[in-house]
């Protein structure tokens, strides 16, 4: 029987309340911190529509727990 691997999920692109709801953020402080460069900007849809890569919001919350992690270890 052949091995398989696991095909890649491809990013999926978020729109707010699912980013709010990821990262457990309210919208004032998401665009707080993306003007202070510390959250990744959106992508444009449309005139009115943004949305965030998955993967860039996952990178995010990733580094946000590292951070925490090497923090704690950190004397």
């Amino acid at each position: 029987m052949p091995i398989t691997h696991p095909t890649p999920l491809a990013p999926r692109l978020l729109r707010l309340p699912a980013v709010l709801d990821q990262t457990g953020m309210r919208r004032s402080l998401l665009y707080e911190e993306m003007a202070k460069g510390r959250f990744p900007t959106p992508v444009k849809l449309s005139q009115r529509a943004i949305a965030w890569p998955s993967d860039e919001i996952d990178a995010w919350i990733a580094a946000r727990i590292e951070a925490r992690d090497t923090a704690e270890v950190t004397p």
